[in-house]
């Protein structure tokens, strides 16, 4: 399990109930690549404990990037420093899906 740099904040709602949580830099997380999918595990531990579990296949996943480039595109309210470390994170999957063995 990872250390969380930042934040995530969760909601599921049902037609009766709705859940929410947040995970701040006292959680973890675990991304597991699958055959099939992409497992994103996120863990608070503690007093207050709580874990999601996301299982997103790949053309979502790849549907969520794309939306993601889009808005960015759309929109110019982040600052360098989040600008720069999702560039890192994007570069690293480029490398990953272009097979280059350095991809971490």
């Amino acid at each position: 399990m990872k250390s969380i740099s930042d934040r995530a904040e969760v909601s599921v709602d049902f037609p009766d109930k709705m859940y929410m949580g947040a995970f701040g830099r006292e959680s973890t997380f675990d991304v597991k690549v699958e055959e099939d999918e992409v497992l994103l595990r996120i863990v608070r531990k503690g007093a207050e404990r709580r874990e999601i579990a996301v299982h997103l296949h790949y053309y979502l996943l790849a549907d969520i990037l794309t939306e993601l480039g889009k808005g960015l595109v759309q929109h110019d309210f982040l600052d360098e420093a989040h600008l720069a470390h999702l560039r890192e994170g994007a570069q690293s999957l480029v490398r990953a899906l272009q097979g280059e063995a350095s991809a971490s």
